[in-house]
């Protein structure tokens, strides 16, 4: 059974409820509407983005095996349904590409980064957020956030295959912005990058990541002082901590990724190696993730009006910021 098709009453939960939901390749294809990506592949070269990808623009680095994802989200700086929808779609054309294949073939790298200005990503679609809420239609809401579990676990996973994935942030990551981020196999951050988690303001908490991925960072108890606090940190205050992997200076973000990827066929095998043993000792996986997104969904089903204005406020500073960057 699929996830969209399990039981999703909101006033009682039988045993069907509380099944595991299936693993996303596993389960029935949950975008119906769209038609699996048409590959364009030379040779072994990871020239392979699918077409029709509306939010994402995609550079290929061939000598270096490597695939630059820039967001560059139509509406919201958020992880709106329409820009889940290319990375999912995006996230199959390389589980595709790389099905079989050994670590050093086809693509080695991943790279995350934006286009806009200032902004990595700002977070959950918050607006969305709202409607689902008022209208009490959980399975909607059930439904994005188990997307964007997807796209985290394959973040975190390599796409399961030997690809290294990299997020470069050169502006605010916030909320899931922040999630989105820590999901990379490492984190590259310019200095004056803001990251930090804000649900607290509107008495939600963080859930499609943040607490499997900090509390493998910097343990449990820091991890939960950080999304109780509300804090937006610095990128230098989170290289200490120990959440930015590589720290550059304002403009060098993408130098400093360039540099890495260059580091030649001894550095990839390294990096995927530790990726590896990262995941044996301390494994995060998509039921994990999954199983905390329900909390959130109840959790988020039960906010009041009060917490609702507050998030209608926060989103709507967030698109006059937006608006000011077209001035």
């Amino acid at each position: 059974m699929a996830y969209l098709e399990l039981p999703l009453d909101t006033t009682s939960r039988s045993s069907a409820d509380t099944q595991p939901i299936v693993r996303p390749d596993l389960a029935q294809p949950r975008l119906r509407e769209l038609k699996e990506p048409k590959l364009v592949q030379a040779g072994d070269a990871p020239n392979m983005p699918p077409q029709g990808l509306h939010e994402l623009e995609i550079e290929m680095d061939e000598a270096h095996a490597a695939m630059w994802c820039y967001m560059r989200p139509s509406g919201p700086p958020s992880f709106t349904p329409s820009l889940l929808r290319d990375l999912i779609r995006l996230r199959r054309a390389i589980n595709e590409h790389m099905q079989g294949r050994i670590p050093g073939e086809g693509l080695r790298y991943f790279v995350g980064a934006s286009r806009l200005p200032g902004i990595y990503n700002l977070g959950g679609d918050l607006l969305h957020f709202v409607a689902m809420i008022r209208n009490a239609d959980r399975a909607t809401l059930r439904a994005y956030a188990v997307d964007c579990c997807d796209v985290a676990y394959h973040m975190t996973a390599g796409f399961e295959a030997p690809v290294l994935t990299i997020g470069l942030v050169q502006g605010d990551a916030l909320g899931g912005g922040f999630e989105g981020a820590m999901s990379f196999n490492i984190l590259v951050a310019e200095r004056s990058a803001k990251m930090g988690l804000p649900e607290v303001l509107f008495n939600l908490f963080p859930g499609m990541g943040a607490m499997s991925l900090l509390s493998r960072k910097i343990g449990m108890t820091r991890a939960e002082r950080m999304i109780l606090s509300g804090k937006t940190y610095s990128a230098e205050d989170l290289y200490e901590m120990g959440v930015v992997d590589i720290l550059a200076e304002d403009g060098a973000g993408e130098a400093e990724v360039r540099k890495f990827i260059a580091g030649g066929k001894a550095r990839y095998h390294l990096h995927h190696a530790l990726c590896q043993a990262r995941q044996r000792v301390s494994p995060i996986t998509f039921e994990e993730l999954c199983d905390v997104t329900e909390i959130w969904v109840d959790t988020a089903m039960l906010l009041d009006e009060t917490s609702l204005r507050r998030m209608e406020r926060l989103a709507q500073a967030q698109r006059r910021r937006v608006e000011s960057l077209k001035d």
